[in-house]
């Protein structure tokens, strides 16, 4: 009798699944939003991926870059950096790809409840980070403030732009962006996404903070954020 159930058997076994739409976001990240057979739901936590595989390319980590509240698809953040990428960068939509998970821990969104969330994004950090983000804001009264602070290299590398100008409108949403180097037409804050966070006003012990980027990052930003008085069980680092 086999006795691993099928779920579990995903785990190991790719599932034979289908883009349903390509959107470039950058000259080097494209948006792929990926369907399930039969409308089946992946059923990911805020911060979770998946394995991709091509076949006959192999398989990589993406991380799920939409909301657990967004069913029955699910979107994945690619940027384009090997022969994998490249490979799935040529895709389009009805191509197939297998997908297994989801994995890894992902966010204990229940422990959020009733706090401030203050999300601290930079570069590619902003793709994983964008599924707790819209899932806060679909579950709006669960939470208190919620603040965003985003930052890249340049204004050409910004993702998510639709997402960003949304966010800028909101009534109940604090966005700050920020780039390393401006250009003419840039009429946000320009310097490290770490400069973002001495200005703001926050309630520390109710704040939760979740921080994603490149590797240089996190080591400014938990001193900024200790600075600012947030408990270390606060800071949520992936």
């Amino acid at each position: 009798m086999d006795t691993i159930g099928l779920e579990q058997k995903e785990l190991y076994h790719p599932v034979i699944s289908t883009i349903k739409n390509v959107e470039k976001l950058t000259e080097l990240e494209k948006r792929f939003e990926i369907a399930l057979p039969d409308n089946r739901v992946l059923g990911h936590k805020p911060g979770q991926f998946v394995e991709v595989s091509i076949f006959g390319y192999g398989e990589a980590p993406i991380s799920i870059c939409s909301s657990p509240l967004k069913v029955p698809t699910f979107e994945l953040t690619v940027r384009k950096v090997g022969k994998f990428t490249d490979k799935m960068h040529c895709l389009d939509a009805g191509s197939a790809i297998g997908i297994r998970g989801p994995f890894g821990n992902g966010f204990d969104v229940t422990s959020f409840q009733g706090k401030d969330i203050l999300f601290v994004c930079a570069g590619i950090g902003i793709a994983p980070l964008k599924s707790l983000i819209d899932y806060s804001l679909g579950k709006r009264n669960d939470f208190r403030r919620i603040v965003i602070l985003y930052g890249t290299r340049n204004p050409s590398q910004i993702l998510f732009k639709e997402d960003i100008e949304l966010w800028q409108y909101m009534d109940d949403v604090e966005f700050h962006m920020t780039v390393d180097r401006a250009d003419d037409t840039w009429k946000w804050h320009t310097g490290v996404i770490t400069t973002l966070i001495p200005p703001l006003t926050l309630d520390a012990e109710n704040t939760i903070a979740a921080v994603v980027g490149p590797p240089v990052m996190y080591k400014f930003a938990i001193m900024s954020l200790k600075s600012k008085r947030i408990p270390d069980e606060n800071i949520y680092l992936a």
